[in-house]
């Protein structure tokens, strides 16, 4: 087993990494309602971020799995406004991706552009208020008519909602086939009975918006169909394949400077005469927030490298997607330990690094359900 990146790949991180240190350093995210600008959105897509998996002809970066979670650690890591690392993240896996695989070709030709330059901006929109984890209890219904479908129905927390301009959505086509009788769309913000609602004030994750979604007699034409009919749960598990297993290299990359902060805080903050480094209290918990680093990266490459090679890569998704999620709330409380009274003051960004950890647990598919996946998997 070869665990080294490639002389390419290298290049390619380190470029990324010294262009968003340039362009998009971050900024401070001083309420819920301060989210990522149209400018700062514009700027991730000149340096590739929204079209990172994304066909070249289409203008994307054709690149696999695991290049893109190495492509966003190294924005995790060089951006500190984890909202919008996230919501290029998001936009990219859930709705992108999708797209990507699943839609015809007049779709293709329209969206896909858009969609890889950042001149579109793509939102999920799966969770409903009563349907999060039992994606089977969806009760938005898809109709069919002439020329498409009616859609009805309420999504909830889409993230990127709010100034998306396409949204891939789920909706029940046959309510007796259970879960082979859901359909994907990717639908058009500007389509006569879509509403979007306005952004929802969160605990972190502050520069990405999120919203719900309405669909009332809505008219999605058949041509923005993803897939055939009742393969909208198969085509969102492919999503969130590519989701779980890519996106949380983004939490990576903030583990890692959040540890690199830890470290040169510890080597210059003094207490009783010396650096706090010295004290084996501080320094074992430094040390246990680079194990977590260290063993979730193995494992997001593990399920990025199985994804790639075409293998079964479900259950090593499940495995990183907690290691990631579960390490990045323990080394942020470790890191808001490690600073003290500094760590808990807005002005350090410390604190708002452990408020972006929580919702890792949560979304695309919580803590419980991973483990759930994995139970099965082991034939509990």
């Amino acid at each position: 087993m070869d665990f080294d990146v490639t002389p390419e790949q290298q290049k390619r991180i380190d470029a990324l990494r010294t262009a968003v240190r340039f362009r998009l350093p971050g900024v401070a995210r001083n309420s819920p309602d301060a989210h990522y600008s149209r400018d700062e959105w514009s700027a991730a897509a000149a340096l590739g971020l929204t079209g990172l998996c994304l066909p070249a002809t289409a203008g994307g970066g054709g690149l696999g799995a695991l290049d893109v979670a190495l492509c966003l650690e190294a924005f995790g890591d060089a951006c500190t406004d984890t909202g919008l690392v996230f919501g290029v993240a998001a936009h990219l896996l859930a709705c992108a991706v999708p797209i990507r695989d699943f839609a015809c070709r007049s779709v293709l030709d329209e969206l896909l552009p858009g969609l890889a330059d950042g001149t579109l901006i793509g939102a999920n929109a799966m969770t409903e208020p009563e349907a999060g984890s039992d994606v089977g209890a969806l009760t938005t219904t898809a109709r069919p008519v002439a020329g498409g479908y009616l859609l009805d129905g309420v999504k909830s927390f889409a993230s990127n909602g709010p100034v998306a301009d396409v949204f891939v959505t789920y909706a029940v086509t046959d309510p007796t086939a259970g879960f082979l009788g859901i359909s994907a769309f990717a639908v058009p913000r500007d389509l006569p009975g879509l509403e979007v609602g306005g952004p929802m004030p969160k605990m972190g994750l502050w520069g990405c918006p999120a919203s719900s979604v309405e669909f009332t007699g809505c008219l999605v034409p058949a041509r923005y169909r993803l897939g055939e009919d009742g393969q909208g749960s198969m085509i969102f598990q492919h999503s969130m394949g590519w989701e779980r297993a890519c996106l949380f290299g983004l939490y990576l990359g903030v583990l890692a400077r959040q540890l690199r902060q830890c470290v040169e805080h510890t080597r210059t903050r003094r207490q009783f005469g010396r650096a706090i480094a010295g004290f084996q209290a501080v320094s074992h918990r430094i040390a246990d927030m680079r194990v977590r680093l260290d063993a979730a990266r193995l494992l997001v490459h593990r399920a990025c490298w199985l994804l790639d090679a075409g293998r079964d890569h479900r259950a090593a998704a499940a495995v990183s997607k907690v290691a990631v999620a579960e390490a990045a709330i323990a080394n942020g409380l470790d890191a808001v330990r490690v600073f003290g009274g500094a760590g808990y003051l807005a002005e350090g960004g410390v604190e708002a690094q452990l408020r972006d950890a929580v919702p890792a647990a949560i979304f695309s598919g919580t803590t419980e359900m991973q483990k759930e996946i994995l139970t099965r998997e082991m034939g509990l």
